[in-house]
């Protein structure tokens, strides 16, 4: 399994984020959370490693538009393009923001577990199998996923999760 980003083309602009992070969260609610996350590691490479731009909306349209495609989804790039024009989900993700600060979360990798703790992307592994086993020697999940009701994605889309699940017959 890959994981990460190759290379990083460290001669790329910096680009304002925050229509992409729109346009990953209103595909998330439109189509669920594998095709978000689908389209967030087809950004991260276009930007990160091709060195394209976030903010010439055009190309990101067609970019997201033939990423969608490959993975069942229709929507065409004259109809993203018209949402990355607009202002939709820019409170979501303002909120989303704020709260991440209330965290005293300012970079990623971040995992947030239970809605209020913190482990840093970085930390030894150790570090997570101890705040899971708390979890499993209490019996029970105090507090959830907040990050959906923030961005508005439905309790539905967060049940169906972002991965497809292999179900292996008992």
């Amino acid at each position: 399994m890959e994981a990460g980003i190759p290379h990083f083309n460290l001669d790329r602009l910096t680009s304002n984020t925050m229509a992409s992070h729109r346009l990953i969260q209103h595909i998330g609610k439109l189509f669920g959370l594998h095709a978000s996350e689908a389209l967030y590691d087809r950004l991260n490479v276009y930007y990160f490693v091709d060195g394209h731009a976030l903010n010439d909306r055009p190309k990101v349209a067609q970019v997201a538009a033939e990423e969608l495609l490959k993975h069942g989804y229709k929507m065409s790039e004259e109809e993203i393009l018209k949402f990355l024009e607009s202002n939709q989900g820019r409170k979501e993700i303002e909120r989303t923001l704020e709260a991440l600060n209330e965290l005293g979360i300012h970079s990623i990798p971040k995992f947030v577990v239970e809605g209020h703790t913190v482990i840093d992307g970085a930390a030894h592994w150790r570090h997570h199998v101890e705040v899971f086993r708390e979890i499993e020697r209490r019996g029970s999940i105090r507090g959830g996923p907040v990050f959906g009701k923030l961005l508005g994605v439905s309790e539905d889309i967060v049940a169906q999760g972002s991965h497809e699940r292999v179900l292996k017959a008992a």
